[in-house]
């Protein structure tokens, strides 16, 4: 493997580190400092489990020992398939203290995806439950993926190490004992490293595998300290799975570095959500957009004390102006997002200096230090000067290494001289605040004109009577492509499609946004980060209006 995947340039990095922002820290020096100094402060709190620092640099220490025992070689990649919670975070920094490369699987990942990251990556090793989802044993995927994959040697099995501290760990499965004195600091690799391949959260095909080093996330927290003038005393609830960059940032590194408690949950419910909030009196909550219509959604119909939230972190997709407004006003908690993605990192963010409006109909002022540049799309060339849209791409410290082992995919990724860029076309205004016009795959061309799903999102997602919504494109014989709406109605409420047009006549929504096909749906698919699975509906849109020709 070229040794160039493993790690920043070094006279790169020296220069982000002589700008401030990266560090010589480690995540796993930094637990091993906390568990020093609060060792009985808790790190992880779920519905019915509390997780200390001591606990973490303990239990880390454990499991790493058992990946040396095993024989695995430095740089060599494990797998992490494992749901939310204290063990995911452990593990994390078990593989780190190992000197391995971990590759984030998110638990919602069907078999075909799991053998194809696994494959792609070569990874030897496996950690999961005993138990997986809907009662399905560890042994019967690791028979499966074993037939399968030729790397696979080693199964780690691990139990819920946030109800069971001392739990034992199994090791292709036999109960182990590990030396933990084993565990030093030579075999541990540095912050500028490749330390984590995960996948692209994309709902079609199969996912690319995108590689990390922890500096880039350690500028991130920068970023987030100044957005959202975070404390050390802050109580964050990271909402996102670990293993997508929206979760490592949220629920791995910026409480490590605060040193405060993250509240988890094992699978997203609004309901819980909403009551942890309430009773763990969190101050910060991250999630997407999704997921915090769905707690407004939930809060609606039995109202909890949200008084403690200072802040709330979103992105991922485009926030609806009206129902992020109505969450300000319920908790008085500023929205604040960054926009980027699980490659770049960030290009903008928004921040408690800014206006409502900016907060919530822009994406924020654009960062300096990611060297901003918008490209025409058709031609891959930078735009003029003069021309404030296009499709945006960067360079700076917030940006991963690439995808791992994949020319194809990395050519796309980036410009001929060298900018990553974004799957979007944004626009940027005269005072460097850049607004999101809609995916270059998000675009629904009806009868050759380019209409944004997100804004037709927007627009009808404001009807007071719609929980949520999603906009694909519908199949048509004359136009090529309609508007077809997926739509979840609020508790209660009843909503059709002439009430929608009418409801945006009235706001005077251009005719070209109007939806002409309408789905009512109990729920929106999700996929595992969190979004709205729109390769599903789109899916769904074919084979649905497909036969109306």
């Amino acid at each position: 493997m070229d040794e160039k995947l493993f790690g920043t340039d070094s006279a790169l990095a020296e220069s982000y580190r002589a700008a401030g922002w990266w560090q010589s820290k480690t995540i796993a020096e930094l637990v091993t400092k906390l568990a020093a100094a609060q060792p009985n402060d808790v790190a992880y709190i779920t519905d019915s489990s509390r997780f200390t620092w001591a606990d973490y640099a303990r239990v880390s220490d454990q499991l790493a020992a058992v990946l040396l025992e095993a024989g695995f070689s430095q740089r060599e990649r494990i797998a992490i398939f494992l749901p939310d919670g204290a063990t995911v975070h452990a593990a994390l920094v078990a593989v780190e203290k190992a000197g391995l490369i971990a590759v984030g699987i998110g638990s919602k990942a069907g078999d075909h995806e799991i053998l194809h990251l696994l494959d792609s990556t070569g990874a030897r090793g496996l950690i999961t439950h005993e138990k997986l989802g809907r009662g399905r044993s560890s042994d019967n995927l690791w028979e499966k993926m074993t037939a399968a994959c030729e790397s696979l040697s080693h199964h780690i099995v691990v139990p819920d190490f946030g109800h069971d501290k001392t739990a034992p760990v199994k090791l292709n499965g036999v109960v182990t004992s590990p030396d933990i004195s084993i565990v030093g600091a030579e075999r541990r690799l540095g912050p500028d490293d490749l330390f984590m391949l995960n996948s692209t959260s994309g709902t079609t095909g199969l996912p690319k595998c995108v590689m990390h080093t922890q500096n880039r996330w350690f500028y991130f927290h920068k970023l987030a300290m100044r957005s959202g003038d975070l404390r050390s005393n802050e109580v964050i609830m990271g909402a996102v799975p670990a293993p997508f960059g929206f979760g490592l940032w949220t629920a791995h590194f910026s409480p490590t570095i605060l040193g405060c408690p993250t509240v988890v949950m094992e699978r997203f419910d609004a309901e819980m959500a909403l009551d942890l909030i309430e009773r763990e009196r969190v101050t910060v909550l991250c999630c997407v957009s999704t997921q915090f219509i769905m707690m407004l959604n939930a809060q609606e119909a039995r109202p909890r004390d949200l008084s403690s939230l200072s802040v709330m972190f979103t992105g991922g997709e485009a926030i609806p102006y009206d129902r992020a407004a109505e969450f300000e006003k319920i908790t008085g908690a500023p929205v604040l997002q960054f926009y980027g993605s699980n490659e770049t990192g960030a290009l903008s963010y928004t921040s408690r200096k800014d206006t409502r409006e900016k907060r919530l109909k822009t994406a924020g002022k654009i960062i300096s230090a990611m060297n901003v540049k918008l490209f025409d799309p058709d031609t891959g060339e930078s735009v003029s000067s003069t021309r404030f849209t296009g499709q945006p791409g960067c360079q700076g410290p917030a940006v991963c290494l690439g995808y791992w082992n994949d020319d194809a995919a990395n050519a796309k990724l980036y410009t001929r001289a060298g900018y990553m860029l974004m799957g979007d076309i944004v626009d940027i205004d005269e005072e460097g605040y850049l607004s999101v016009v809609g995916r270059t795959s998000d675009f629904i061309i009806r009868g050759g004109k380019n209409i944004s799903a997100p804004a037709v999102e927007e627009a009808v997602g404001s009807h007071p009577a719609i929980a949520m919504v999603a906009a694909v494109a519908a199949p048509d014989p004359i136009f090529g492509e309609r508007v077809c709406i997926y739509v979840v109605p609020r508790s209660g409420k009843t909503i059709n499609l002439d009430a929608i047009t009418e409801y945006l006549g009235v706001r005077g929504i251009s005719r070209e946004w109007y939806p002409e096909h309408m789905v009512l749906m109990d729920v929106l698919p999700c996929s595992s980060g969190g979004k709205i699975a729109k390769g599903e509906l789109r899916e769904d849109a074919r084979s649905r209006f497909m036969k109306k020709k």
